[in-house]
């Protein structure tokens, strides 16, 4: 019988139906089997048995539009990534047109185009004649659209039609590939759906880069949005860490080595999952974007969790299915047990306040709370992975970039003398993404473990090893595999949208699920100041965590930045004493400094509850207080807040609830995580009758009756203060007559910052105190430091330089930035 695979056809199969069911009339059962056997593989082969292998479609035009077509993203990876596709398929049967969409006219478009066309690389398995060919054609099939308006998108429809008419085609498919900013999206989709969508019959396929919402109800609110015009399956929200090799092959592992894995891998053979990615560069060029999502939502809500989802999934029957796989990481999500300020470390490198303020133009004292780093531990709630921990790490400004998912074995083995047998190292299998000290995408799995089998034509086992050391074993002492031809992970991704690949994009269940997930943890953290830390190899072992049951913590306690200079290491610190100004100082790095004022400062609360019964503490806005806010919530248990009064040094005439009041300010990062008698609490009376500081409301007047009424003398058992870069204090400026405020405690205060009016306590008040600590931290302050370090009091330039106690003690607390600059 001279038939094969490719002459099958519907027809066919159902005459061929009907001759086996002669044969088996005729008793001939035996040719009835071999032709079904026939008949299967060949259904097989053409794709009819099982949706494993993507959508098939008859063959036929596709369309493609990159709208964004000539910014960063689609200049380095997606028109490489869709003449890489066009080359693997050039030769298929289907045609191809590609236009770049952007909001410029052709004028601008054309031009910015063409520089990217020119540029392209071809595989490196394509001769160089057959290179030349290829991308002459794929120049010709390339144009230029503007698509700004619901008119031009109806223009690139109409120009679509005329194209495929001319030319005699039919539109199997047209794909969009929006790579834009989000806010943009459901615009684009409203002009996709009203005007340019494809004829009846073709596929539409829509291509969405993350960020997809911040949190939940902005990532609801953006998937109601999309819904009204684009259907699910039409949505390819893309993470392009999915598009890297190793991650893409993850479940065909799993799968493919089910006879080895399936009894290990569990909660009595795991110790640990450790997910991680890392990053040697800073935020630069970035921080408008990166300050407002920082490195849970940039990296670790999306990319890791998308791998721990494909590590803990319960691996699907058939892992080619979309559906399934789709189902079975919706599960995990579900299994998530939820996560809280404890389950999660932070920190942010010294330099990124000072780029933010340099590039989005904050104020010199503005300091952002965004983290650059990360740890977070997840548990799951599920029979198999029950007391797992899944270490989920990112952060930039690190000793090196590299990503991998490493699986950790328990060893049960006990080595009595030869500690370098192999079966006395760890038990593991490490997905490495690349770069690092391999250089290369691999699976690697000890040889303690199992040899595994090798993924497929498209990937090799390593034979010559380098002299490496990965995760205290030997390169040697792993079976080692990695893919024939390395690919970018948009490359990958292009080709799973043109085969409708859905399970390497994330639904909108999945997306709200992830959402859902890490939204409360990243409420919780949005007020706390996270660790400082140097950056690169100074770091050292500043940012090493450590597990407690279900909770996270740095190892060490005590962290010290480095100067910068190379001479001091965060192992070479010390605190020490002298004086400044005539008053006693103590100088450390900036978070030894903090912890020994909160120590001192609860050394003076225990003494005056002993001595009266209460403790007075009246502290002043700005973020210098911050980090000392978060040392006396996260350390100091012991401290008296029953028997403790805060009171304000000062405030701004706002709203008490607005983020601008240091009353908000002292409750975000203070009292709202201490228990702290209501009416211990004495807020600034700025908002009297419903307005604003007005003197005839007599605000000062109140607040200093209540001082007086409650504490003895009026003396404020200690005042925390900053000092400005003007050398102000508290909401004493420069041109304050002190001879004015003389008799007052309290008086109002016109600031040459906004918002211009303030409430203050006054010299007289300040210098009542029985102790005063002023905090200076930061380079910034540096010149400052050392001119007051020069002057003389003159209260009437130097505000700060009317503070000098009249009976009580006054302390200097100044880091070793704003000392030595």
């Amino acid at each position: 019988l001279p038939l094969t695979a490719r002459h099958v056809t519907t027809a066919s199969v159902a005459g061929w139906t009907g001759v086996w069911l002669a044969l088996w009339k005729m008793n001939l059962w035996k040719a009835v089997v071999s032709g079904l056997l026939l008949l299967g593989a060949l259904c097989v082969e053409q794709g009819w048995a099982t949706e494993a292998e993507g959508t098939r479609e008859a063959k036929g035009h596709i369309s493609v539009v990159i709208v964004g077509g000539t910014g960063d993203l689609a200049k380095k990876y997606l028109w490489q990534g869709f003449f890489q596709l066009y080359s693997e398929q050039v030769s298929s049967g289907h045609t191809f047109s590609f236009y770049a969409a952007a909001l410029p006219d052709a004028d601008k478009g054309e031009p910015a185009l063409f520089d990217i066309l020119k540029r392209l690389r071809c595989p490196a398995q394509v001769s160089p004649e057959r290179c030349a060919l290829l991308r002459d054609q794929f120049l010709k099939l390339s144009q230029y659209h503007q698509a700004k308006t619901e008119e031009h998108y109806s223009k690139l429809n109409a120009e679509i039609g005329q194209r495929l008419q001319q030319e005699g085609l039919r539109e199997t498919g047209r794909l969009f590939y929006l790579s834009v900013p989000a806010f943009a999206y459901a615009g684009i989709a409203a002009k996709i759906n009203s005007s340019c969508r494809p004829p009846a019959g073709a596929w539409l396929r829509v291509v969405l880069e993350k960020p997809f919402g911040h949190d939940y109800d902005s990532a609801q609110l953006l998937s109601t949005e999309l819904e009204k015009f684009l259907k699910e399956e039409e949505m390819y929200r893309s993470d392009h860490y999915l598009g890297k090799q190793v991650v893409s092959q993850i479940l065909t592992f799993r799968n493919e080595n089910r006879k080895f894995l399936d009894p290990i891998w569990n909660k009595h053979h795991i110790e640990r999952v450790e997910i991680v990615l890392k990053e040697t560069l800073d935020a630069k060029g970035r921080t408008q974007f990166y300050d407002q999502y920082g490195v849970i939502r940039d990296v670790i809500q999306n990319h890791l969790t998308e791998i721990l989802s494909l590590v803990a999934m319960v691996l699907p029957r058939d892992t080619r299915r979309s559906s399934e796989v789709l189902r079975n990481k919706l599960a995990v999500f579900s299994s998530l047990q939820r996560l809280d300020r404890a389950s999660a470390i932070i920190a942010q490198y010294r330099a990124y306040s000072s780029e933010v303020r340099e590039e989005l133009n904050k104020t010199k004292e503005h300091m952002s709370l965004t983290p650059t780093f990360a740890g977070v531990v997840v548990h799951l709630d599920s029979p198999q992975f029950e007391g797992v921990p899944f270490i989920l790490t990112s952060g930039k400004m690190l000793d090196e970039r590299v990503g991998y998912a490493r699986v950790l074995f328990k060893n049960q083995v006990f080595c009595v003398q030869n500690m370098d047998s192999l079966h006395c190292k760890p038990r593991q299998i490490v997905f490495y993404f690349g770069h690092g000290s391999l250089q290369y995408p691999a699976i690697l799995v000890s040889k303690n473990l199992f040899k595994p089998a090798v993924l497929g034509s498209g990937w090799k086992e390593v034979t010559e090893y380098k002299n490496v050391s990965l995760f205290g074993l030997l390169l040697s002492e792993y079976h080692v595999q990695t893919p024939v031809v390395q690919l970018e992970a948009y490359d990958v991704l292009i080709s799973n949208i043109f085969h409708a690949k859905k399970d390497s994009f994330i639904s909108t269940e999945n997306l709200l699920a992830s959402w859902s997930f890490w939204t409360p943890l990243l409420n919780s953290l949005a007020q706390e100041f996270p660790r400082l830390y140097p950056g690169g190899q100074d770091n050292q072992n500043l940012l090493d965590f450590q597990l407690q049951g279900r909770e996270v913590s740095f190892v060490n306690e005590a962290v010290v930045i480095s100067d910068g200079h190379g001479g001091t290491s965060p192992n070479s610190f010390q605190v020490t004493q002298g004086k400044y100004r005539t008053w006693d100082m103590v100088s450390a790095w900036a978070e030894e400094l903090v912890q020994r004022l909160a120590s001192d400062l609860q050394v003076v609360a225990q003494a005056a509850v002993e001595e009266s019964g209460q403790f007075h503490l009246a502290l002043s806005g700005g973020s210098s207080p911050l980090a000392l806010f978060q040392r006396l919530v996260l350390h100091h248990y012991s401290f008296p807040w029953d028997r403790t009064h805060i009171w304000m040094v000062d405030e701004r005439c706002v709203p008490l609830t607005e983020p601008g009041s240091n009353f908000r300010n002292v409750h975000d990062h203070l009292l709202r995580h201490l228990r702290l008698p209501y009416f211990n609490i004495h807020p600034m009376p700025v908002l009297l009758n419903q307005r604003l500081c007005v003197e005839e409301d007599g605000g000062p007047q109140v607040y200093e009756k209540e001082i007086a009424r409650i504490i003895n003398g009026s003396r404020f058992d200690f005042v925390l203060l900053g000092v400005g870069y003007d050398g102000h204090t508290a909401s004493l400026f420069q041109d304050t007559r002190p001879e004015v405020l003389q008799d007052k405690l309290v008086a109002l205060t016109e600031s040459p910052f906004k918002p211009h009016q303030r409430m203050s306590l006054t010299f007289s008040a300040i210098n009542r105190a029985k102790n005063i600590g002023v905090l200076v931290t930061g380079k910034g302050k540096h010149e400052m430091i050392s001119q007051l370090s020069r002057m003389k009091d003159y209260s009437k330039k130097w505000p700060i330089t009317g503070v000098n106690p009249d009976k009580g003690n006054l302390v200097w607390y100044i880091d070793y930035e704003a000392l030595l600059g």
